[in-house]
């Protein structure tokens, strides 16, 4: 294999990992929808992308923590009003979004997302595999203690065995790109 079919290969790899998060889940990008609760259902990673779906009443301000704070989008890092408003999580840290609409921010539309430089896991513990309407319960070494969730999803965020499934809006598996994969290897294989 070449340095450009590895490269290709690699490449295919990383995206087949990355999801793509509908900010709001079925709510979108509004008025009366509880960000902080939504983004704490979540794990975000780099390479993960953030859909925020919104009418025309709104727009997308990223902005800093203190104008975050402040309600603030005089100082916008960057700007939308698209209304379909895809961003990319490109590096490790905390990222600010607010709604630049005049007494929106101030309502809740407001979004802060931690990003994590690769999807971990904390050793000691483990999955069961669930099903939708199910919820997961992780498994804790002796002596530690765990918390119920106060509220369960329709769907669990595992996704077992990384096949792609739909899971309430949070986040979508790129199976595209699995598939993909699979087909240049097999077509790479068969070619000699």
């Amino acid at each position: 294999m070449g340095f450009a079919t590895a490269l290709f290969v690699f490449l295919l790899v990383a995206a087949a990992e990355a999801k793509e998060y509908v900010v709001g889940g079925s709510g979108g990008w509004a008025t009366g929808v509880d960000y902080s609760s939504w983004a704490s259902s979540s794990t975000f990673n780099v390479g993960d992308t953030l859909v925020f779906q919104y009418g025309g009443l709104h727009t997308v301000n990223e902005v800093s923590e203190s104008d975050y704070s402040a309600c603030s989008a005089s100082n916008a890092i960057q700007s939308f009003g698209n209304q379909n408003t895809r961003i990319t999580l490109t590096a490790p840290g905390t990222r600010y979004f607010i709604c630049g609409t005049t007494g929106h921010c101030s309502e809740g539309m407001k979004l802060a997302v931690t990003v994590s430089s690769a999807a971990s896991t904390t050793p000691g513990s483990s999955f069961t595999p669930t099903t939708p309407g199910s919820s997961f319960t992780p498994s804790t070494p002796e002596g530690s203690t765990t918390t119920t969730p106060s509220q369960t999803t329709p769907y669990s965020s595992y996704q077992p065995y990384g096949r792609p499934y739909y899971n309430s809006g949070t986040g979508i598996r790129i199976g595209f790109y699995g598939l993909l994969l699979a087909v240049f290897v097999v077509i790479t294989l068969l070619n000699g």
